[in-house]
């Protein structure tokens, strides 16, 4: 069952002048079609510019489209009375925690939202329990989040937004701002609260070694998708994602280069693990 289906969406920015009159528009997204499966983990690409943090503000109602209609859960984000229901749906994590995070303590900032849905002050600490512990940072509930590390507080944002138990969590590069180790920790994360808990994630990222969990892959460029399909599926078009100033994993690459010199490998190899399987085989 779809969660999220876009109808042909495009997005325009306006650009305005010195006296502020609006004197031109930028298009964003431009004509996009989307249709996200109801627990799939899916994971946005593109470079810079390409619309892809634009697309995630649409499925959270931050932003309306210009053109075309978005429905998250069946209910159509152009109207005004479906906001409360669409942003308890779809919750949305950004890419630096501090903007999300507003408690002096761990617990208190995760019970913040679910307080200001009206949710019964027993019901409150059950969730905070529940959601802390989901993201592995139970012990730290005392704690000031001044304190943590990027990872941690990043853990935190994210289970404050799980504690409002949405459906469906946007996450828009939530680890552009960590380190490899806060990174590893928050896809770890993400993963369980997709294949345990069931939610639907949605991942704009640009570190491609990320993405290879995903069921899902969406590549942006210039407002439009312009790929679609499993990890496997895309990278195993390297020089395709190339043309759209696009890494892929380092893993991935070597496969290229060794084909490129001879060996008889497969495209979109994932992991290292695979890759020494593969070359095992050969004669």
């Amino acid at each position: 069952m779809g969660i999220i289906k876009v109808n042909k969406i495009s997005y325009d920015y306006i650009k305005y002048g010195e006296e502020g009159k609006a004197e031109s528009t930028i298009r964003a997204i431009d004509g996009v079609d989307l249709h996200i499966q109801r627990g799939d983990f899916v994971a946005i690409l593109g470079h810079n510019g390409s619309g892809k943090s634009t697309l995630a503000k649409h499925i959270n109602a931050i932003l309306l489209p210009t053109e075309g209609t978005l429905f998250v859960d069946g209910k159509d984000t152009g109207q005004e009375k479906n906001l409360w229901d669409i942003r308890q749906t779809a919750g949305m994590v950004f890419q630096n925690p501090d903007n999300q995070i507003i408690g002096t303590v761990v617990e208190e900032d995760v019970g913040f939202g679910p307080e200001n849905m009206g949710v019964p002050s027993k019901e409150i600490w059950e969730r905070v329990e529940e959601s802390l512990r989901s993201v592995g940072m139970w012990e730290y509930r005392t704690h000031s989040p001044n304190k943590l590390s990027g990872g941690q507080k990043q853990r935190v944002a994210i289970a404050g937004v799980v504690a409002m138990h949405p459906k469906c969590i946007v996450l828009d590069e939530p680890t552009a701002m960590l380190d490899p180790t806060g990174r590893k920790e928050v896809i770890r994360t993400i993963r369980a609260l997709n294949q345990v808990e069931d939610v639907t994630v949605i991942l704009i990222t640009h570190y491609m070694e990320e993405v290879i969990y995903a069921d899902k892959v969406i590549v942006m460029d210039e407002g439009k998708v312009v790929m679609q399909g499993t990890p496997r599926e895309i990278f195993s078009q390297v020089d395709k994602l190339k043309e759209f100033r696009l890494d892929v994993p380092q893993v991935t690459l070597l496969t290229h280069e060794l084909k490129n010199a001879g060996l008889e490998l497969p495209e979109g190899i994932l992991s290292v693990d695979e890759l020494v399987e593969k070359i095992c085989l050969l004669k």
